[in-house]
């Protein structure tokens, strides 16, 4: 049996970064897959001359120097800002709140009036003790902002009403009383030239990875085959759900091809009111300001998740809390299986996160190498 120093499950951002320095570190490494391709959900296609986010947009965006000079070093990243659009019944706002939006919805000027006029309506409504996102949306924005950028996309995004939904999934929300529509606040942003695909291309040059394989199929017959297992994939599954299981959102995609050059005039444009069933329109050309003839739009829409389908959205309530927290207790005793990543630590991470959180990994396991 060919013995390796490390299998790691999963081909996405974290497994892919251990994978590569790993094996930088003279280790024997080998990368299963259950999907037919690399990347995992930053995985991109060259569709019409366009490399198409098949699973949703991805931005990288980041404060941390070191990450940001981390991820250059396997492709050059261009000067993409985020700046997305919402289209409330075909009214066209700009995100996130800013003067910009508070000028369209209003007829304001100055900061000053926006804040005065944003007070008005927080404190024509407000909620001593909010029992629900909506009345702590309110709170926040008052009632405009609420029912035009925030109630429908909301309730499509959770596939429940706000007045159903739990206050502290809002806790906070950013108005910029600037006209400045670069939705992050971090210091270093954009996209890989030449799509994402190609970073783990690089990061997995020289590595063995099996594409198409479950894990879960032969997992006594692959651990014994390593000395350590990095395990990339749902912590519940990895325990045959035995402490019960994780709940998530989930995303459906419908990805068309358009003959025309330019179909929203934005990388990102939100639809939120509730009777457009897809929550955002993707225009994949201007993440890399591509000119072709042809465009490829990508419609996303938010549904209930079920085991067998991909979990995106973490459902990080407190009963959830409860039964990952019981996995954890479980994983931490692990001899030699390592866990990593945003479903086997039930969190929703920005990808720069995940750089941060593989690399101290890194660190751990090789600390004098």
């Amino acid at each position: 049996m060919k013995k390796y120093d490390y299998i790691i499950v999963g081909s996405g951002l974290y497994g892919a970064i251990f994978a590569y320095e790993a094996k930088k570190r003279g280790k024997n490494v080998l990368v299963l897959e259950k999907r037919s391709h690399i990347g995992g959900n930053l995985y991109t296609k060259e569709v019409e001359g366009i490399n198409v986010h098949v699973y949703g947009a991805h931005i990288f965006h980041t404060s941390n120097k070191k990450v940001w000079d981390y991820v250059n070093q396997f492709t050059e990243f261009n000067n993409y800002v985020n700046s997305p659009i919402a289209n409330y019944k075909g009214e066209i706002y700009n995100l996130p709140f800013n003067m910009n939006t508070f000028s369209k919805l209003w007829g304001v000027i100055t900061p000053e009036e926006a804040s005065k006029k944003i007070e008005e309506q927080r404190s024509g409504m407000f909620t001593k003790e909010p029992k629900n996102l909506e009345e702590q949306a309110i709170n926040l924005v008052g009632i405009d902002i609420y029912e035009k950028l925030i109630k429908g996309y909301t309730e499509k995004q959770w596939g429940r009403k706000c007045t159903e939904l739990p206050p502290f999934i809002i806790k906070r929300l950013p108005v910029r009383f600037t006209y400045n529509n670069n939705y992050f606040n971090d210091r270093y942003q954009g996209i890989p030239i030449g799509g994402y695909t190609k970073i783990f291309n690089k990061l997995l040059d020289g590595i063995e990875v099996k594409l198409k394989v479950d894990y879960f199929s032969q997992k006594e017959y692959f651990d014994e085959m390593a000395d350590k297992v990095l395990y990339t994939g749902p912590l519940d599954q990895f325990y045959n759900y035995s402490e019960g299981v994780l709940e998530y959102r989930s995303l459906r995609f419908e990805h068309e091809i358009k003959d025309m050059s330019n179909f929203q005039g934005n990388a990102v444009v939100n639809y939120t009111d509730v009777e457009t069933p897809y929550t955002r329109i993707l225009e994949h050309k201007h993440f890399e300001m591509v000119e072709t003839n042809k465009t490829v739009i990508t419609k996303e829409y938010s549904i209930d998740w079920t085991l067998g389908i991909e979990p995106y959205y973490p459902i990080n309530d407190n009963a959830n809390q409860i039964i990952y927290d019981k996995y954890k207790k479980l994983s931490d005793k692990e001899p030699k299986h390592l866990f990593g990543g945003r479903l086997a630590e039930y969190k929703y991470y920005d990808m720069h996160i995940i750089v941060e959180r593989v690399l101290e990994l890194v660190n751990k396991e090789f600390p004098n190498e």
